[in-house]
């Protein structure tokens, strides 16, 4: 019976070495990695032209309440927007809110905070005009909307929280004009059973990626004929219904 070779060891400092150029080499690849993909690298600027990443969410969110720095990656992603002077007094006083120009809203120009403004461009560009063109073979022409700004408290309760339309922090979308004339309305059309009602859970699901709430007729009633989409949460640890 052939007895079994035995190869020597390698000398303990030979290991060491060939340890430390195996980190070292992963090091070098991640780093690398990092470089070429953005939007997985979490000490990367925020640029929403780039794709969605495992940082995104978490720096939609360092947006909430830094004013400077959301202008900075709107300009940085060339989305052109028209700061505005604050406005508004006590719990409905609005320190944060611009309007949007090259999203195609109707009615125009509605007045959000830059969180909301950012997470639309997003939502829009990435998601909503991807599914358009692969679910109904064509993109989307305008972005029905139902306000921005409502100084009240949520459902009109006197005694509930303020909702996140008191400072323009949410928006409501009812519906989507295409390019090829048709419309898709989110009280018409939710789960119809057809292409429009397929394509409206989808762009509702897309949302949660780039807005803390997310509700849809899903949540309750009041929301059967369009969806809430706001900041007031971290986009990764938000809700969606």
């Amino acid at each position: 019976m052939a007895r079994k070779r035995k190869w020597p060891r390698p000398p303990v400092d030979d290991r060491k070495l060939a340890f430390a150029l195996v980190v070292l080499a992963l090091l070098v690849a991640g780093r690398t990695f990092m470089a070429e993909n953005p939007q997985h690298n979490p000490w990367a600027p925020l640029d929403l032209r780039d794709e969605r990443g495992w940082a995104t969410q978490t720096k939609l969110s360092a947006l909430r309440g830094d004013i400077g720095q959301c202008h900075t990656v709107l300009e940085r992603s060339e989305v052109t927007f028209s700061p505005l002077e604050e406005t508004g007094e006590g719990a409905c006083r609005r320190e944060d809110r611009l309007t949007l120009g090259s999203v195609p809203f109707a009615p125009r120009f509605p007045q959000m905070t830059c969180p909301v403004a950012a997470g639309m461009v997003l939502w829009l560009e990435k998601d909503v005009q991807t599914l358009a063109e692969e679910m109904l073979g064509t993109r989307v022409e305008r972005l029905e909307q139902l306000g921005t700004y409502s100084c009240r408290r949520m459902y009109g309760d006197a005694d509930a929280q303020w909702s996140e339309h008191a400072t323009g922090n949410a928006i409501d979308i009812a519906g989507f004009r295409l390019a090829d004339g048709r419309t898709v309305s989110v009280l018409r059309d939710w789960n119809n059973g057809q292409a429009e009602g397929q394509f409206l859970a989808a762009v509702r699901d897309a949302a949660c990626n780039s807005f803390g709430t997310v509700l849809s007729p899903d949540y309750n009633a009041a929301h059967a004929d369009h969806f809430h989409l706001d900041q007031g949460r971290n986009p990764a640890m938000g809700a969606c219904r």
